[in-house]
């Protein structure tokens, strides 16, 4: 069976050993999280400095490995990185079985955050490289799917683990095996689409944004469509601005911020909701269910991505903040369980639309398709920037607005005001390169 990439053909086994990248690339920390009230417990003499180290630094580690597989990835071979990659991750699933000292999980999981960081761009800009169009916007909407509910089943899996040995739940990091098998069908990927030349535009050699964009419609191979890569003018979302190292720099920034504050908004949800809930006299298991229903609304958008743009076109991400905004004041307001579910979805559902359509549009922030992977790396680098810095984002505002915490929804107060500014942000500028969507999608 052969799959259209908008610009020639793949097998489907290549297609599933890219898909299967996205299976590890949520699942940094999550098996440390079930044993975290229990860590007294198995080292008696754990610090607190030892257990924050043992949260936050895999992530730290994941910042730095994003972006030097961006930068490697423009002179070393892609699916030889994948490879490294996942041998590294799993290196550190397995010697997680072997841990018996806080020390050695700290280690371990920033070994772990090192391998994950290496994937993590490659991920989606594998999908980047040989899709183009609106083939590219489906399969980033399924890789963003399949990342999603992999997180959502490895969940439940873990909390199945974790009635035993304290080491189980860790073997949902062996995972990294399926696509280390499956690696050797990534030669599938055309050498062309993996290496792009990189072309340097001379004064003889200009052309606009918008005949690339029509040749990207037309299914124009990637490397065509760069030959004479826009250095100066308008394209179809108004002026380019400046290019510096074939980045055009507010395309850039522009979407990293935009990028930081959605996944800030929204992570709140899996960082807060257990306070809140507790303190409405909810259980554990239903705590439990709600970060389970928010994940699987995330996922959800991945796999019918085509189908709500068709439906709301230039509006997608208007509704879509609109749809987060209401779910994160329901939370506010919700003190029933079945309310939080509803909300849960809502704000689910909202960050998975944006999550794959901003992954398509950090490939849109270069002239030259050889960096499309550095690109996706600088804007995924946010995401991990903005779950590092959440609880010291609320922090800040609360000991201005909350200092004594006598409001425990807080952090939601302060994030549905947020989404509502940021709607109003999304509307206006609605025809901008961030938040418009290509006519070509629908």
């Amino acid at each position: 069976m052969k799959i259209n990439t908008g610009k020639g053909q793949i097998s489907l086994m290549t297609l599933i050993a890219i898909w299967s990248i996205s299976l590890t690339v949520n699942l940094p920390g999550l098996a440390i999280t079930p044993m975290l009230g229990n860590l007294d417990k198995i080292f008696p003499h754990t610090s607190e400095l030892e257990i924050q180290l043992l949260t936050v630094l895999p992530n730290l580690f994941i910042i730095p490995f994003v972006l030097l597989s961006g930068k490697l990835s423009l002179s070393k071979s892609k699916i030889s990185i994948v490879v490294v990659a996942l041998a590294i991750y799993l290196a550190g699933g397995i010697l997680y079985l072997f841990a018996d000292s806080m020390v050695q999980l700290i280690i371990i999981s920033c070994i772990l955050g090192m391998g994950c960081g290496l994937l993590i761009p490659l991920a989606a800009g594998l999908l980047a490289d040989t899709f183009v169009g609106k083939y590219r916007m489906r399969q980033l909407g399924i890789k963003s799917g399949i990342s999603n509910i992999a997180l959502v089943v490895a969940t439940f899996i873990v909390g199945w683990l974790n009635r035993g040995n304290w080491h189980l739940p860790f073997l949902v990091y062996l995972i990294p095996a399926i696509p280390l098998v499956l690696s050797v069908f990534l030669r599938g990927i055309p050498k062309a689409d993996l290496n792009p030349p990189v072309v340097t535009p001379t004064p003889r050699v200009k052309a606009s944004v918008n005949v690339a964009a029509m040749a990207t419609v037309a299914g124009t191979p990637a490397q065509a469509i760069h030959a004479a890569p826009p250095v100066a003018g308008s394209d179809n979302y108004g002026k380019i601005g400046k290019v510096k190292d074939d980045f055009i720099i507010s395309r850039l920034w522009s979407l990293i911020a935009v990028y930081f504050f959605v996944c800030y908004a929204t992570v709140i949800v899996s960082y807060y909701s257990p306070f809140l809930m507790q303190s409405e006299g909810m259980s554990d298991s239903e705590v439990g269910t709600i970060t389970a229903i928010f994940f699987l609304a995330v996922f959800l958008p991945g796999f019918i991505l085509p189908f709500i743009v068709k439906l709301f076109k230039q509006g997608t991400l208007i509704v879509s903040s609109l749809v987060m905004s209401v779910g994160i004041i329901l939370m506010v307001l919700g003190k029933h369980f079945g309310i939080m579910c509803v909300a849960s979805v809502l704000v689910g559902f909202g960050y998975g639309v944006f999550q794959p359509l901003i992954y398509d549009k950090a490939t849109q922030i270069v002239t030259v398709p050889a960096k499309a992977t550095l690109a996706l790396a600088f804007v995924l680098a946010a995401n991990y920037i903005s779950i590092s810095a959440t609880p010291f984002i609320v922090d800040f505002f609360r000991s201005i607005f909350d200092p004594h915490h006598l409001v425990n929804s807080f952090p939601f107060i302060l994030n549905s005001i947020l989404l509502v500014i940021f709607t109003v942000v999304v509307l206006i500028f609605r025809k901008s390169f961030v938040f418009r969507i290509d006519t070509s999608y629908y």
